[in-house]
């Protein structure tokens, strides 16, 4: 079993930046893909953003790119999500996912954690 904890997260100003952080631990030798999602209030879960060590990919919803940026640690199972940029539509409460193939549909990965809520006020 994988457990994720997850830290970061609360309130910022629209326009402001925040860093997730997630640590694996536990038989993380099944782990090769960690990445994140989201979910805002009365909606489903998004697909935010990945990265995956096998095929040294790295991938980012639409409604991210180029203000949101995924970076990790394969070796201590790690990943860090930088967000810039940040709207109020940004906020949802945060999922760290992990597995041993990236997908981009949430009930796919294995391990899931918590979830740590952002919220950008305008």
């Amino acid at each position: 079993q994988v457990e994720l904890e997850e830290s970061g997260g609360g309130l910022v100003q629209a326009g402001g930046s925040q860093t997730l952080s997630c640590a694996a631990s536990g038989r993380t030798s099944t782990v090769k893909v960690m990445g994140w999602f989201r979910q805002a209030p009365g909606e489903g879960r998004e697909f935010v953003a990945a990265l995956d060590w096998r095929s040294s990919r790295i991938h980012y919803a639409d409604s991210v790119k180029g203000r949101f940026t995924i970076s990790g640690d394969s070796v201590h199972h790690t990943a860090e999500l930088q967000m810039n940029s940040l709207a109020p539509e940004d906020t949802a409460v945060y999922i760290c996912v992990a597995g041993l193939s990236y997908y981009s549909d949430y009930y796919f990965y294995n391990y899931r954690g918590q979830g740590t809520q952002v919220t950008v006020s305008s």
